[in-house]
C-alpha cells in the first residue's frame, strides 16, 4: 500500500486534495451530501493505490535487434516480446524503452491487458546518423489503474547494444602497386635479388632458430626480429588512420575525420574482399588484424568507436606500424600534415613497402578568408611534396570529393598530386 501511495499521479493527488477541501467545506457548511462526495473522492485514489501496489505480476521480456550492426543513416528494428508468467491477468501496461539521444526519442507503447501466460510483441525502429556503440534499454514498465490515478514503475535490467558502423562505399577494381602472390621459392629468389635487408621479418617466438635473427630489424624496432623464410608470399596490406585532432577540421557527421573513417572502412572492406591479409592501425593505439573469419566485422566494430586523439602524434603512428612491419601495401589516410611530420613518414617505407597516402586538406572543411586559404594551400602542398620526396604516392583530398572517384589514382601513383606538388616546390624554392 505504501508503494501505491507513493505512485499516485497528479490526478490521484488532485482527487485527495479535492476530498480534503470537500470535507472541510462539508464541516463548515454542515452539508452531509458534500461529505459523501469527499469520501468518494478520497476512496477512489486509495483503492487505485491498493490495487496497483498489490499487483505482483511475473513478467518476462526479450529484446532483439534486427540487425544489431547497421551503417550510418540506416535503420534497425527493435522487437520487444513481453510475456505474463503469472496466472493473474495484468492491467494496463505502459512500456518505455530507454534510448540514447542519438537514436531518437524514447518509444512509448500501451498494452491494455495480458492474460495468464499470454505474450505480446511490439516493435519500433531506430536510426543513428552518428557512428558509435549505443545501449538500448533497459525496458521500463509503468503499471497503472484504468482511471490513471496511480502509477508504479518497474524496469528490466537487461540491455542490448546497437553498433553503428561507418558508411562503406563500394570501390572500383584497380590493380594496386604492391600486389603479389607466390610461394616460398619465389620469395627466396626475391631475397636473393634484393638482398637480405629486404627480407620480411616477424617478432621472435620461443623456439625460433637464433641463426634466423635479423639484426638490422632488431636494432631498428628494439625487439628481437627473425626472418620469415620459406613462407608463402601473400598479398598484405596495412590501412593507417590518422586520429590526431590537430589534423582534422569540422564537427559532427560532416567533419573531415568522419570522411577519413568512412574511407578507411571502405578501403579495408575492399582490400579484404580482394584477398589481402589486412591490418588496421590507428593513431590512438589500436592494431587490429583481419586475417581470420569475422575479421571484417571486427574492423568495422573498431571503426565505429574510433575517436580523435588530442595528444596524438605522427611519431606514435610510425612506431606502432614499424613494430610489426612486414612490407606489402600501406594505405594511409592523413589529416593536415606539417612538413616535418611528412618527413617522419619516410620511415614506413622499409621492407619494400609500397606506401599510398590519401592526404586530406582538412582546411577545405572550413570557410577560411582568402589570405588564410592561400597560406593553408601552400602548407598543404609543401607537406605533399615532402611525402613525394620520401617515396610516398600521394592523392589529394578536398571537401566534397568522393572516394570512388579518387580510388583509381591509388593504382596510378602520384600523378593526381603532381600539379600541387610542383606548386609547393616552386614556393619552397622562392623562399630559399
Amino acid at each position: 500500500m505504501r508503494d501505491g501511495l507513493r505512485g499516485l499521479t497528479t490526478r490521484g493527488r488532485s482527487f485527495l486534495a479535492a476530498a480534503v477541501a470537500a470535507a472541510i467545506s462539508a464541516g463548515i457548511l454542515g452539508e452531509k451530501d458534500l461529505l459523501r462526495v469527499a469520501v468518494l473522492l478520497a476512496v477512489l485514489p486509495l483503492l487505485a493505490a491498493a490495487h496497483v501496489g498489490r499487483s505482483r505480476y511475473k513478467l518476462a521480456c526479450n529484446r532483439s535487434l534486427e540487425p544489431h550492426r547497421v551503417p550510418v543513416g540506416a535503420s534497425s528494428r527493435v522487437v520487444l516480446r513481453l510475456q505474463n508468467l503469472s496466472r493473474l491477468p495484468t492491467g494496463t501496461l505502459l512500456l518505455e524503452d530507454r534510448l540514447p539521444y542519438a537514436l531518437g526519442s524514447r518509444p512509448r507503447v500501451v498494452l491494455e491487458r495480458l492474460g495468464a501466460h499470454q505474450a505480446s510483441s511490439v516493435a519500433y525502429t531506430v536510426r543513428a546518423d552518428v557512428r558509435g556503440r549505443y545501449e538500448v534499454g533497459p525496458l521500463v514498465i509503468r503499471l497503472t489503474d484504468p482511471f490513471g490515478l496511480c502509477e508504479l514503475t518497474r524496469s528490466f535490467p537487461s540491455t542490448d547494444h546497437l553498433t553503428v558502423i561507418p558508411q562503406v562505399t563500394p570501390l572500383p577494381s584497380v590493380r594496386l602497386p604492391g600486389e603479389y602472390a607466390g610461394s616460398g621459392d619465389s620469395r627466396a629468389r626475391s631475397v636473393a635479388v634484393h638482398g637480405e635487408d629486404d627480407a620480411a621479418t616477424r617478432e621472435y617466438r620461443m623456439g625460433d632458430d637464433l641463426r634466423r635473427v635479423h639484426w638490422k630489424s632488431t636494432a631498428r624496432t628494439g625487439e628481437l626480429m627473425v626472418r620469415r623464410e620459406e613462407q608463402p608470399w601473400e598479398s598484405r596490406a596495412t590501412v593507417l588512420l590518422d586520429t590526431r585532432a590537430a589534423g582534422h577540421r569540422g564537427e559532427g557527421p560532416a567533419a573531415s575525420f568522419e570522411w577519413a573513417v568512412s574511407a578507411a572502412a571502405s578501403i579495408a572492406v575492399h582490400l579484404r574482399q580482394a584477398g589481402y591479409k589486412l591490418r588496421l592501425v590507428t593513431g590512438n593505439g589500436a592494431d587490429v588484424g583481419a586475417a581470420e573469419a569475422g575479421g571484417e566485422g571486427l574492423l568495422l566494430d573498431h571503426l565505429a568507436d574510433v575517436h580523435l586523439d588530442r595528444r596524438g602524434e605522427i611519431t606514435t603512428l610510425v612506431q606502432q606500424v614499424r613494430q610489426r612491419a612486414d612490407g606489402g601495401l600501406i594505405i594511409a589516410l592523413f589529416g593536415t600534415l606539417g612538413t616535418a611530420e611528412a618527413e617522419l613518414l619516410a620511415g614506413l617505407r622499409g621492407n619494400g613497402a609500397t606506401c599510398v597516402a590519401f592526404l586530406l586538406d582538412s582546411n577545405t572543411w572550413l570557410n577560411l578568408p582568402a589570405n588564410a586559404r592561400t597560406e593553408a594551400e601552400r602548407a598543404h602542398g609543401a607537406a605533399a611534396l615532402a611525402l613525394l620526396q620520401s617515396g610516398w604516392r600521394v592523392i589529394g583530398v578536398e571537401h566534397g570529393t568522393s572516394l570512388p572517384v579518387l580510388w583509381p589514382q591509388a593504382g596510378r601513383g602520384s600523378q593526381g598530386f603532381a600539379l600541387r606538388a610542383a606548386m609547393a616546390e616552386t614556393v619552397a624554392g622562392g623562399r630559399r
